[in-house]
């Protein structure tokens, strides 16, 4: 073998150094508390809550509010005392209550009408002001928005995303977890996104620290309109740079990046990757935009006030189900009926909710106050805060993940320590996208942070 000059050793050194971080695989703590949550998730439950949901005939928003068996009213009143009964069995752990305001002159709502959902939060142990949502919408319609007394199931659009909603309340108040989790059945989503705007202002208002909303519209149905059967996948819509964006804040963007890694997008990444690993048989596709084309959902009103927000939901629609009156045309039958669901289907979305709640309300708050630099240097340094004095107890410390720019999903990772500072050599900025999640000691993480404002879960 021939002899190396020092020169010649020390430039093997770097590269190697080089490839070896550039090449570095995400390590990851499975966490059997997740499989176990997974696993609990009822099909017949769910099977259950919507078959009573679409027994009340129709759950418009300005439908029969009076009657016990029929309407708007009886239906709220029946997810109220579901959540109850789920509270009792686990000794009060749930604060259940009405969230109402009256809305009027409004083009779907033109008389004063009270909008009111149905609102469960379990009460996180150390950082309770810091929340996650889950969240369903409780009214249904027809063909026209305005009819408010003919049948209208509803079973697909969205007593599925009710159900879900009930179901993993069922199975997460079993836990105690570090932030708040928060179940919402929501109304006057087809008269406006209004239950939505009614959570998130008063969240708002009330200095709530939301890090996810999980929007559920639509989850039942595996036959779409194109022909296509498939239990296997789902969507995740997610929107890119947050709607609350200065004028300044998107100029630096230009030069630093962050189109596609809003929090929500990385919170999109986050349940995508929770998927993956705890969801046997399903494979979620991140959707980059904040809804199907042109339309909207209960997870909008959210990204307006610039929080995490996504809509989960089935892969191939049925058109022919989705407001659309009761009826047969052509050998083609009309409506959202309880034939069309697909109650383990159902489940499976409900389990990926679930396991995605738990894992960030165990997990640490998100880093804040993430900044990068590096720009001509051979190498990449990220800095972050301090946790706070309530995290103190629950962290382990910080892991940095970086990707391809071109890459839908995080490819590397290195966990750091209990530090606010690390420095990658030999990474080049430029070739990267870069983020930090924080750690507990029990191995959770939570989502991923893009440096900067672009990038940001806030405090």
């Amino acid at each position: 073998m021939r002899n190396l000059n020092l020169n010649t050793i020390y430039s093997l050194i770097v590269i190697s150094s080089f490839v070896s971080a550039a090449n570095a695989e995400v390590k990851y703590t499975d966490q059997q508390k997740l499989h176990q949550i997974a696993k609990q998730v009822s099909a017949k439950n769910i099977e259950q809550d919507i078959t009573k949901l679409v027994s009340f005939g129709t759950r418009h928003t300005l439908s029969e509010t009076k009657s016990n068996v029929r309407g708007i009213g009886a239906a709220r009143r029946w997810i109220k005392s579901e959540f109850e009964k789920i509270s009792k069995q686990c000794h009060g752990c749930l604060e259940v209550y009405f969230q109402k305001e009256t809305i009027s002159g409004e083009k779907r709502i033109p008389k004063p009408t009270e909008v009111v959902s149905v609102i469960a939060v379990l009460k996180g142990t150390t950082d309770p002001n810091r929340y996650v949502i889950m969240s369903g919408d409780i009214d249904s319609r027809v063909s026209d928005v305005m009819n408010s007394t003919s049948d209208s199931p509803g079973a697909n659009d969205n007593a599925s995303g009710v159900a879900g909603v009930l179901e993993a309340a069922r199975v997460l108040s079993k836990y105690e977890f570090n932030g708040s989790v928060v179940f919402a059945a929501l109304a006057g989503e087809e008269q406006g996104l209004f239950g939505g705007k009614i959570l998130a202002k008063q969240a708002s208002k009330d200095g709530w620290r939301i890090k996810a909303v999980l929007n559920n519209d639509m989850i039942g149905n595996i036959g779409g309109i194109n022909g296509v059967i498939n239990n296997t996948t789902a969507r995740i819509f997610a929107e890119g740079t947050r709607q609350t964006e200065t004028a300044k804040q998107a100029k630096a963007r230009r030069f630093t990046g962050g189109e596609v890694d809003s929090p929500t997008r990385n919170l999109a990444r986050y349940i995508d990757w929770m998927a993956g690993r705890y969801i046997a048989n399903l494979d979620t596709m991140m959707i980059y935009r904040l809804d199907r084309f042109g339309r909207g959902g209960h997870h909008r009103p959210f990204n307006d006030l610039g929080f995490p927000a996504v809509r989960i939901m089935e892969t191939n629609e049925n058109y022919n189900r989705q407001h659309q009156d009761l009826r047969t045309e052509n050998g083609i039958n009309y409506g959202d009926t309880i034939d069309g669901i697909n109650f383990e289907y159902a489940a499976k979305l409900t389990a990926l909710n679930a396991v995605s709640l738990a894992g960030m309300a165990w997990a640490p708050n998100p880093p804040t106050k993430v900044k990068i630099s590096g720009a001509v240097q051979p190498s990449t340094t990220l800095q972050w805060g301090n946790a706070t004095a309530n995290e103190k107890e629950v962290i382990s410390g910080y892991k940095i993940y970086w990707r391809l720019t071109d890459s839908s999903q995080w490819q590397n990772s290195i966990f750091v320590g209990n530090v606010t500072e690390y420095t990658l050599q030999n990474i080049v900025i430029d070739n990267y996208f870069f983020g930090v999640a924080s750690v507990s000691k029990d191995g959770f993480e939570s989502p991923i942070v893009f440096p900067g404002d672009a990038g940001s879960f806030g405090e």
